[in-house]
């Protein structure tokens, strides 16, 4: 069963929305630079009245150390997501499972990433762009998704409803992550795109 992630949740009704629609993990973004930043007193207070068995993950870009743990002191994540430049031993030291984005270009090698990252719970794939780390809205060429590796793979990047078959034939990753593909406009998400992505996903599944 391919997991699902929706990204960037900034508000409850959206947050409980998508677990009852059936995600399986949310995201919440500390990034100020982006439209989909969340305050970690308002995170927390969305975590916190959530249902059980629903992964949460904090997603940083080249954060300091303070700010990291200042944010996990408020917010009680069950993964932590580095989408920048971020060392192995950077993300190792905070005694918390952590999933670290890729952005790929053609030159892409997963092998040295999961050389390097040997402690990573999972790659997430991700567009390349020179202006944002993820939420780009864009796809990335998904025949350059590596096969047969050692980490579960999740692919992100302008998915939609209607582009989930070209890549489930092409590729069965262990989850998919969308943000803007189930948005009605920046930072807000849409009950019935939820609902159409999550349903898409399930029914490829099986």
């Amino acid at each position: 069963m391919i997991k699902v992630k929706i990204c960037g949740i900034t508000n409850f009704t959206d947050a409980i929305h998508a677990a009852e629609l059936g995600a399986d993990a949310l995201g919440f973004v500390f990034v100020k630079s982006s439209p989909r930043f969340i305050k970690p007193s308002d995170a927390s207070k969305i975590i916190g009245k959530l249902p059980p068995f629903l992964s949460k993950v904090g997603l940083f870009v080249n954060p300091s150390i303070e700010e990291v743990r200042k944010v996990m002191d408020m917010c009680h994540f069950d993964f932590i997501q580095f989408h920048g430049d971020e060392s192995p031993s950077f993300c190792e030291q905070f005694n918390l499972p952590y999933i670290k984005a890729i952005s790929v270009e053609s030159d892409l090698s997963l092998l040295e990433y999961e050389k390097n990252y040997v402690s990573a719970s999972a790659f997430l794939l991700d567009s390349f762009s020179e202006d944002a780390r993820g939420g780009t809205g864009k796809i990335f060429d998904w025949n350059l998704i590596p096969q047969n590796t050692s980490k579960p793979i999740i692919v992100a990047g302008g998915l939609n409803k209607d582009n989930l078959n070209d890549l489930f034939n092409k590729n069965k990753p262990y989850a998919v992550d969308v943000s803007s593909g189930v948005e009605s406009h920046k930072g807000k998400k849409d009950y019935n795109m939820m609902q159409d992505f999550i349903l898409g996903v399930r029914n490829a599944s099986l």
